[in-house]
């Protein structure tokens, strides 16, 4: 049971739960903000790995920002546990998903190699195709 209950508005003072439905909107609206922001990237950039940096910073914390507000509005066990199970598997299989599209995309040349800084690919790809053809 949430402290929040028993407070009462007073005066026109936002206490208690006006606050606490303050902090909730707040989340939602800046997670909903992140998500679209990451899908505009995904749609204006113009190389694949501009593309995927869109695609994975905002849409991780884009949702964790929705999940805490959820977490706030609904402060059960059950309800955090779930939560935080989303959250790790969001964290966990984003990047590695984006990772692995980057690579294929680099291996498929995709990428357009003048926009990189520093390849730190180029070697690893060079020694595992010379392991292949011998």
């Amino acid at each position: 049971m949430s402290v929040a209950r028993f407070v009462s508005r007073r005066g026109g003072v936002m206490i208690g739960r006006d606050v606490l439905d303050a902090l909730i909107a707040v989340c939602m609206l800046l997670g909903a903000l992140l998500a679209v922001s990451g899908t505009l990237g995904i749609v204006r950039f113009p190389d694949v790995l501009s593309r995927l940096h869109a695609a994975t910073k905002p849409q991780v914390r884009g949702p964790m920002l929705m999940l805490a507000a959820a977490g706030l509005r609904v402060p059960s066990w059950g309800t955090i546990s779930t939560l935080i199970l989303i959250a790790a598997f969001q964290v966990l299989t984003l990047p590695v998903a984006a990772h692995m599209i980057g690579r294929a995309a680099y291996r498929t040349k995709h990428v357009k190699l003048e926009r990189l800084y520093r390849d730190e690919l180029a070697e690893a790809v060079e020694r595992a195709t010379d392991d292949q053809t011998s």
